[in-house]
């Protein structure tokens, strides 16, 4: 009776956690990055697998959603400003099926200075994390290609770990 009781009393921690333990994410550590058209709002276009040799963090984003909202001054302050003038580092948001107008206004208001990149049709997003997954994710991708930290919504602990991640495989080289 009373490991029922327990069961009973633990089924909704397990229940509610769910989404931090099943992230959907479609890629796994150690995976090569899937490559894609990165395009870009004033029209240019370039492949990932070109960004090959350098540290790349991919933001998936979108306007609507109230925890990129939240995420996105901290990648501002605390990765994009460290690393802007860094050859060896790229980050770019990449905006979940929503048109250019509305990723312009998204840019304004978060007051962001790293480019978001076009997903107008989610296809980009579903190479990374299955099709009706959260968006809040970042994809660290290492210089030789391959996914190096996964991040699904926004835990300061794990953005903090993927800053000392990031941190470390740019000196690895330097």
């Amino acid at each position: 009776m009373k490991k029922f009781l327990i069961i009973l009393l633990l089924l909704p921690l397990l229940c509610f956690g769910q989404e931090e333990n099943n992230p959907q994410h479609k890629v796994k550590i150690g995976n090569i990055a899937p490559d894609f058209t990165m395009q870009y709002l004033d029209g240019h276009t370039q492949w990932l697998s070109n960004l090959e040799g350098k540290v790349v963090m991919l933001q998936f984003t979108a306007s609507w959603c109230s925890v990129c909202n939240k995420e996105m001054p901290f990648i501002e302050k605390e990765i994009r400003q460290k690393y802007k003038d860094n050859p060896d580092f790229v980050l770019v948001g990449i905006d979940y099926k929503e048109q250019p107008e509305q990723i312009e206004k998204f840019i304004k208001a978060t007051k962001i200075t790293y480019p978001i990149l076009l997903d107008t049709n989610g296809r980009i997003f579903e190479l990374y994390a299955e099709k009706d997954a959260g968006v809040t994710r970042n994809i660290i991708i290492d210089k030789a290609g391959k996914v190096a930290f996964l991040t699904r919504l926004f835990d300061k602990k794990q953005f903090n770990a993927m800053k000392a991640k990031i941190g470390r495989i740019i000196d690895r080289t330097l």
